[in-house]
């Protein structure tokens, strides 16, 4: 399975009704199990979902409200779009954000609630440190949600200024994460 619209929702032919199959197991049951959670626990109706099982990926796109394209949700929190397990490419990833303070710093934001890493696994090298240049598209760290991982990626080439979350920490959405210094 590489797509699929919400059945009982609009399609671009009306809505859609599931069609028969086996039931998804190993890696693709996990990624449908996590797609139906989100679903119902966020509001706002769902523009797009995409599961890939081959390198693990889910995507879910919520059809925006007043020009936005994030969905509204709980507690009052609002999930960006969730990306993935493994590797994708960068212009696919819909969860990086870049805001500014105002004095030439910038800073990569989380892009959901969860669990900030700095790096692939316990004891690996971190993504990024103090002094480091990044580049559009790079991997600064990973925010766990729900047992995915969850890459988060640079918009903009800059040097990291600052590491603002300590490894391990909660972080909500919007929390800065990384301060950069225009490149």
């Amino acid at each position: 399975m590489t797509a699929a619209t919400v059945p009982g929702q609009p399609g671009p032919a009306g809505p859609v009704r599931p069609e028969p199959a086996e039931p998804p197991s190993g890696e693709l049951a996990e990624l449908c199990r996590q797609a139906g959670r989100l679903l119902t626990e966020t509001a706002g109706p769902v523009r797009r979902i995409h599961l890939r099982s081959g390198e693990t990926v889910l995507e879910i796109e919520w059809h925006g409200t007043s020009g936005s394209t994030e969905p509204g949700g709980p507690a009052g929190h609002t999930p960006a779009d969730l990306a993935t397990a493994a590797p994708a490419d960068a212009a696919d990833r819909g969860n990086r954000r870049v805001e500014g303070d105002g004095a030439g710093r910038r800073t990569v934001v989380a892009p959901m609630v969860g669990t900030y890493y700095q790096a692939a696994e316990p004891g690996a090298a971190p993504f990024v440190e103090v002094g480091d240049k990044v580049e559009p598209g790079q991997v600064v760290c990973i925010v766990e949600a729900m047992k995915l991982m969850n890459e988060v990626v640079a918009d903009q080439a800059g040097r990291v200024a600052e590491l603002l979350v300590r490894d391990g920490e909660p972080v909500e959405f919007g929390q800065p994460l990384i301060a950069l210094l225009p490149a």
